[in-house]
């Protein structure tokens, strides 16, 4: 097995740095975050580190690196307080992929990809069209994490939209019936298919000891 210390991590070329750690920490979610500034230009980029904070209140957060060069999502959240977050599916892995080069502010990724604009009950902010799970966000509140320089963004739920096949019976969405995309390293997609679903576990009886 390949063994890497803190020192090999350190010394190592740069490119090859990046994509170690950034794939060492397993599959991430996929989405693209949509959002809007006060001049009326969309913007839609691809983001790999959404994460589930809490159920009730709804609240996923996302980390933005530093701010220190153009951060057009995180300008236009400020800016408005609404964002959106669709799922990335298998039939738009390229232009979800090229989301992710750095476009001027005045220029719109939607309109450089086929990627397109959805607007729902009135929220000011772009959904992606097609995307098999869609949500409308609100600003919370945001921490910088001072080890990096980079920004823990948590927002809230306002409005979620699942396609009817992938929502179960129990509330349970099965991602697999979307073709919901996860992303492997920086470059990596992936199109998990669900196997089983487990029962809530509790400690084995004979494992239990009294008190």
């Amino acid at each position: 097995m390949a063994t890497f210390s803190l020192d090999d991590i350190n010394n190592m070329h740069h490119l090859y740095r990046i994509n170690l750690i950034n794939s060492c920490s397993g599959y991430k979610s996929a989405n693209l975050i949509g959002s809007k500034d006060n001049f009326g230009v969309s913007n839609v980029a691809v983001f790999s580190s959404v994460t589930h904070l809490g159920s009730n209140p709804a609240l996923l957060g996302f980390f933005l690196r530093p701010t220190t060069v153009m951060r057009n999502t995180y300008d236009n959240i400020k800016a408005t307080g609404k964002y959106s977050l669709n799922h990335i599916h298998l039939d738009i892995l390229e232009d979800a992929h090229h989301t992710s080069a750095k476009y001027d502010a005045s220029i719109s990724e939607f309109d450089v990809t086929d990627l397109k604009e959805e607007y729902k009950d009135h929220f000011i902010a772009p959904f992606v069209k097609g995307c098999p799970i869609q949500m409308a966000m609100e600003y919370v509140e945001e921490y910088p994490i001072k080890a990096n320089n980079t920004i823990l963004l948590i927002g809230r739920i306002s409005k979620l939209y699942v396609q009817d096949e992938l929502l179960e019976k129990d509330g349970f969405i099965n991602l697999s019936k979307g073709k919901v995309a996860t992303i492997n390293g920086l470059d990596g997609y992936a199109v998990p298919e669900l196997k089983t679903r487990l029962e809530y576990q509790r400690p084995k009886a004979e494992m239990m000891i009294d008190k």
